[in-house]
């Protein structure tokens, strides 16, 4: 075994918050039934703005999942994270006493592109009704960005490597790709993912000012990338967090492999420059399959970024045929986050549980609400499609001008 190979980072554990679903297994079973869960925005304070519809988390109790003492210092986007950071930890079989005995072999690398928002909304609420000396301490640090790798990092005793992507959407990709470093690095495990909470009222005035966001007041018309009605994207809230370690660690101490990363790579086009983002995306994918010695033609599925603005799906249409050659239109495509809205950073992370889970189990899921493709691709619709998977493709894009894609493969030990 080669020290590259004898370093792999694979996969081994997942935790998931997502609007349909909280825990892996529910998650999984919703999408993969196609089942779509976007609805009215029920926030408080949120009735009169023009945006409406929604990926809400309505299962999440914080209380049940998350100590007081962490709480009340931190914001929803970190009760996501902490709460999937434990599932995922308890999913790997890791427990507290391997990391109490070697702190420094475990790191922590999130991603965040809005931060505290329901934190903030409360404590500007404050001050403008209540003054100034009503405002509390922890607002100093709930709403920033590494929030949630500072917490979930205190509160687990990790001391290896911490890290946080402050980007658009593909930052969730980029900091798998951190992860993954770090353990090519000498670093046995990281925890690693993203989660988004930001449907507070003010974030979703901020988010009005995104061209793409979708004002369709129809959960079944809201988000429907690669057709001819594609009026925008959903916003949502939720997120994945992974455990990834060196493969070699992880067999040794028993650990089922779920899936290896395999490759990765980004790119930066600008804001809203869709037509440019074919070149970059086209790029980026490129670079992932050569950072995984892969050929176009042994990608088995792609899960895309489905932005749902028509200059951009079919940019990144052109960008999967570019890069995939005749294969790009063959391979199967599938955007199961129509059906759950679009959570920014977290949604790539969502996307990433969703192929490992795909790979494992041999079926791709579909894309909720969406028929009538006037692409030239092969997106799965109406219902779970059967399919030997070994290599998947996982694209992203974010708002700011970000790609960025992701290879994984289906673990040796574990064929569908």
């Amino acid at each position: 075994m080669s020290p590259q190979q004898h370093r792999r980072p694979v996969i081994t554990g997942i935790g998931v918050i997502a609007p349909n679903g909280v825990g892996t297994d529910s998650f999984w079973k919703a999408t993969r039934a196609g089942l779509s869960v976007l609805g009215p925005i029920t926030r408080e304070g949120c009735d009169h703005l023009p945006v409406r519809v929604a990926g809400e988390v309505h299962e999440f109790v914080p209380s049940s999942l998350v100590e007081e003492r962490y709480l009340v210092q931190t914001d929803r986007f970190t009760h996501f994270a902490m709460s999937a950071a434990d599932m995922a930890l308890a999913d790997a079989r890791l427990s507290p006493q391997v990391y109490t005995d070697s702190p420094f072999s475990v790191g922590v690398v999130t991603a965040a592109g809005a931060g505290g928002c329901d934190f903030g909304q409360h404590e500007m609420q404050r001050l403008w009704g209540q003054g100034s000396r009503f405002v509390g301490p922890y607002q100093s640090i709930a709403w920033f960005y590494a929030a949630s790798t500072g917490q979930i990092s205190i509160r687990g005793g990790f001391k290896g490597p911490c890290g946080v992507v402050a980007s658009d959407g593909a930052g969730g990709l980029d900091a798998v790709a951190h992860a993954t470093r770090a353990v090519n690095r000498g670093t046995n495990t990281v925890v690693t993912g993203a989660a988004e909470a930001p449907l507070a009222p003010y974030s979703l005035v901020c988010q009005l000012g995104f061209e793409e966001l979708s004002l369709s007041e129809n959960p079944e018309q809201a988000y429907l990338p690669f057709t001819s009605a594609a009026c925008g994207f959903a916003p949502a809230e939720g997120g994945a967090i992974l455990v990834i370690e060196a493969e070699a660690t992880a067999r040794e101490r028993g650990a089922t492999v779920r899936a290896e990363v395999a490759g990765h790579a980004a790119t930066f086009t600008g804001a809203s420059r869709w037509q440019q983002s074919r070149q970059g995306l086209a790029y980026a994918i490129r670079g992932a399959l050569a950072d995984a010695e892969c050929a176009p033609e042994e990608i088995d599925v792609v899960f895309a970024d489905g932005l749902g603005v028509p200059e951009a799906d079919w940019a990144e249409a052109m960008a999967i045929a570019d890069a995939l050659g005749p294969h790009g239109t063959r391979v199967p495509v599938t955007a199961p986050k129509t059906g759950t809205g679009r959570a920014y950073c977290g949604a790539p992370l969502l996307d990433t549980a969703t192929a490992v889970l795909a790979l494992q189990e041999g079926l791709i899921p579909p894309t909720p609400n969406v028929s009538d493709i006037c692409h030239d691709l092969e997106v799965v619709t109406d219902k779970a499609r059967p399919a030997e998977l070994r290599t998947a493709l996982v694209l992203s894009r974010g708002l700011m001008g970000s790609n960025a894609a992701l290879v994984l493969r289906r673990a040796a030990d574990n064929p569908s």
